[in-house]
């Protein structure tokens, strides 16, 4: 049974529920179709407060922290892609969801893959949001938390002087409009969270998971044949300086049908960037597309025929602020 929680300085009301003996932290919101809206490597389900509220007049919102993150438990446990894909199917099971569009930011995009990948028969699309598995680049911040070290150099930095100290520096920084600074705030969100050494252990299995030091290994480029059987849109920040823009042209390469939307003006957070453009993209991709129907039929024809080459789309700048693929 779900339990609730109101959180300080989170509008959103918090429930909890145990699975598997560890506790899962999750906002639901609203009525309607069902959004799983997945955040991304240390961050929790507040990455997507400024548009929880507008998505919930029209979706079922379930936003949750995922295992190692936020107010979910933290334990010693699986912290691949694959076993948070399996989290969040039983929590869905839990809240009585048979079916949901899943719309994952970041790491959270390789979980929503994932999901997509290991449950189709309960993915109606997949929106990818600065996503990682599209190509191997990634910032050297986060290839840096796989070197040995990395543990007991980011305990000296969570120390509270040094940590309040590099915390308060990043904001500043994040105001003074350099460019790639723009993302600074949500990177001393992340750093503040180092504080509790659960968390910094449970990123460092995470990232493990997906990134070397040469860059991100996990990539959906050998499965995305399997999207021709579900809707995918595709948002990314021209600003991006932790996954590269260019790697929206990959996804368009690889899923030829997918829509894929660039936002300018716009960094590693667009839908915080630019909340109402990102819930108009998202209602407009929804409301124009038919969720996908599993078929055990299909599904076996399309992994009979496999991988195939193909062109992809072009990226193109248009006046209102949104880059498209043609």
């Amino acid at each position: 049974m779900a339990r609730k929680q109101a959180r300080r300085q989170d509008p959103h009301e918090v429930q909890y529920v145990q699975m598997h003996g560890h506790r899962r932290a999750f906002v639901k919101a609203g009525s309607g179709p069902a959004l799983l809206l997945l955040h991304g490597l240390g961050c929790d389900h507040t990455t997507w407060a400024p548009v929880i509220d507008a998505l919930a007049e029209r979706y079922t919102v379930i936003a949750p922290d995922l295992l190692g993150h936020g107010q979910s438990a933290k334990p010693r446990a699986d912290y691949s892609v694959g076993g948070y894909a399996n989290g969040m199917r039983d929590l869905l099971t839990v809240l009585g969801i048979d079916k949901a569009t899943v719309v994952g930011h970041s790491f959270g995009g390789g979980v929503a893959m994932q999901f997509a990948y290991q449950f189709p028969e309960r993915t109606e699309r997949l929106m990818l949001v600065a996503s990682g598995g599209l190509g191997p680049e990634v910032a050297a911040g986060i290839r840096a938390i796989t070197t040995p070290g990395f543990h007991q150099m980011m305990g000296v930095l969570a120390l509270p002087g040094i940590r309040h100290a590099g915390v308060a520096g990043l904001r500043l920084a994040s105001r003074s409009r350099i460019p790639g600074t723009r993302d600074l705030d949500e990177v001393a969100r992340i750093y503040d969270t180092f504080k509790d050494p659960r968390a910094r252990a449970a990123i460092r299995h995470v990232v493990r998971a997906v990134v070397d030091w040469q860059g991100q290994i996990v990539t959906m480029s050998d499965r995305a044949y399997l999207t021709e059987a579900m809707p995918i849109a595709v948002v990314w920040g021209l600003d991006d300086y932790v996954i590269p823009v260019s790697h929206a042209q990959n996804a368009a390469a690889i899923a030829p049908g997918a829509r894929v939307e660039v936002i300018e003006n716009a960094g590693h957070f667009p839908h915080k960037d630019h909340p109402e453009l990102f819930v108009e993209i998202l209602h407009d991709w929804v409301s124009h597309t038919t969720p996908a129907v599993y078929s055990r039929a299909k599904w076996r024809g399309l992994l009979r025929k496999g991988r195939t080459a193909s062109p992809g789309g072009t990226l193109t700048v248009v006046p209102d602020g949104i880059t498209s693929i043609a």
